[in-house]
């Protein structure tokens, strides 16, 4: 019963990344690499045959890479740590 609740915690940490994700992506005052890089971040997460962990290690990863884009608006960034670390939680 307590694995259950815990994916439903961790699918619940993986929507609402999603939702800022989405913002990111749709966003034109950001730069387009880096909406590409929320766009595929997204498609990680979306990714069923692997357990949450794998998906939200996935789109970290994807995420982490262009953290470092200087052209990125400040406010971009913010969003992009708070997916960070809004996945980091969710584990195997």
């Amino acid at each position: 019963m307590a694995r259950k609740k815990k994916l439903m915690e961790y699918e619940e940490r993986i929507k609402q990344a999603l939702v800022i994700l989405e913002q990111v992506s749709e966003d034109t005052a950001t730069p387009r690499n880096i909406r590409r890089a929320a766009e595929e971040s997204m498609g990680a997460l979306q990714v069923t045959e692997y357990t949450p962990a794998v998906r939200a290690s996935n789109a970290i990863s994807l995420l982490d890479d262009v953290l470092q884009d200087y052209n990125m608006p400040p406010y971009t960034r913010v969003k992009l740590w708070n997916v960070m670390s809004t996945l980091e939680a969710i584990r195997d």
